[in-house]
């Protein structure tokens, strides 16, 4: 999931537009959007950070909600490493890479049942611990370092020797340490010494607690499967349930305190991220852009932007989404899996429409400040699965999993 949205900043968004003033109630002041948001719950979140050059939202979006889950727990402000997270599943995605002869996805992407399985088995560790900035920048750009690695694979794909040397597992690593950095065994913070598992137990997370939900015919509900998209080399799987229990999870999550990472598709023309809304008109408006890099999307010209953009000033009338609608976008590959964010609460427009409110990682020079709103009818069509606390769940939903934890 998610290797060509979100891959690239946007240098010149600065000077766009200042972020509008919010009054005492909440409510967002309109600007030049024609939109009024006022906020209506908002859970505690760790500040937004900058992915910048690299596909790696999904470790930023699940770190997210996993640093977000220590503050519902009563836990302190925290800043985990993503990188440490990007490390370890890059070794593992190698491995599997090189064992079935490079018939995997081996890219930057990754899902958050990568972000998941990374906690499980290596443990966390603090940002100041692991920033995986080792190669002369001050931030992440993961473009040279990611082709290095998937050619140095490709090269012992070929076998040369007719069997593998103990030596490509070392050397695979030995281009990450330079990149990243090697990874600790032990570190110490706050006046202790933890490893990674240690330290993750201590701040109160457990893998375990998780799970993946999204909602497609093409398998019965009620079921878990492994959604059939490239980034998920992991073959994660999600459990599946009808569309509208899948925003029922959701919402009883932010009812609940329970922030929820999103993984959506972000290539609609009116998916505004400059403007600070995603929406989805009844009236399509012109067609879809190729491609799914940021920018693509954001970094266009005016003149373009102009041409590509519908011309939406304020609330519209939107599609009334179905199931039929999720399972045909995806299966004609209108929805496809590019970025992963965080819903932190909720808000309304002036006429009343729900909307999500989602923290992305393209950093905060936007409208926003790194944060927009969501529809309900873009959620509804455009999600492909959501990571949530599973004690989330509304228990009429989870008895249908056998109240699986």
């Amino acid at each position: 999931m998610l290797l060509a949205a979100g891959a690239l900043t946007m240098p010149a968004m600065a000077t766009y537009m200042e972020a509008p003033a919010a009054a005492d109630d909440g409510v967002v002041v309109p600007d030049s959007t024609g939109f009024k948001f006022t906020d209506v719950k908002v859970l505690p979140t760790t500040p937004v950070k900058d992915q910048n050059k690299s596909g790696t939202c999904w470790a930023f979006s699940g770190t997210s909600a996993l640093e977000e889950e220590v503050l519902r727990q009563g836990g302190p402000e925290l800043d985990l490493s993503e990188m440490y997270c990007v490390r370890n599943c890059y070794i593992d995605k190698a491995k599997k890479y090189i064992r079935t002869g490079g018939k995997i996805n081996f890219a930057q992407g990754g899902g958050f049942g990568d972000v998941l399985y990374a906690l499980d088995t290596y443990g966390t560790v603090p940002e100041e611990v692991y920033s995986g900035l080792n190669y002369g920048e001050e931030k992440h750009s993961h473009y040279e370092m990611a082709n290095a690695l998937e050619a140095y694979l490709n090269v012992i794909l070929t076998n040369p020797n007719k069997r593998l040397s103990t030596a490509w597992l070392p050397g695979f690593i030995g281009i990450l340490d330079a990149y990243l950095g090697k990874a600790p065994e032990t570190f110490t913070y706050n006046g202790k010494t933890y490893t990674p598992q240690e330290y993750a137990k201590a701040i109160g997370l457990d893998a375990n607690k998780f799970g993946s939900y999204t909602s497609y015919t093409h398998h019965p509900f009620y079921t878990e499967f492994a959604l059939e998209i490239p980034d998920n080399w992991l073959w994660g799987t999600s459990r599946n349930v009808p569309m509208e229990e899948l925003k029922q999870i959701v919402d009883n999550a932010l009812d609940n305190g329970y922030t929820v990472a999103w993984a959506a598709d972000v290539s609609e023309p009116t998916f505004k991220w400059r403007e600070g809304y995603a929406v989805l008109p009844a009236d399509k408006g012109p067609e879809d852009m190729e491609g799914s890099e940021l920018t693509r999307w954001v970094q266009l010209s005016d003149s373009d932007r102009e041409k590509e953009k519908s011309n939406i000033k304020g609330p519209v009338k939107e599609r009334e989404v179905t199931q039929e609608d999720r399972q045909r976008t995806f299966d004609n590959m209108e929805t496809t899996d590019d970025h992963g964010m965080v819903i932190i609460g909720y808000a309304t427009d002036q006429e009343g429409n729900r909307y999500y409110k989602v923290k992305n990682s393209w950093d905060t020079n936007q409208l926003y400040g790194g944060y927009l709103y969501v529809s309900e009818p873009y959620f509804l069509e455009k999600t492909l699965s959501v990571m949530v606390n599973n004690d989330a769940v509304p228990a009429s939903i989870a008895k249908k999993f056998g109240n699986k934890k």
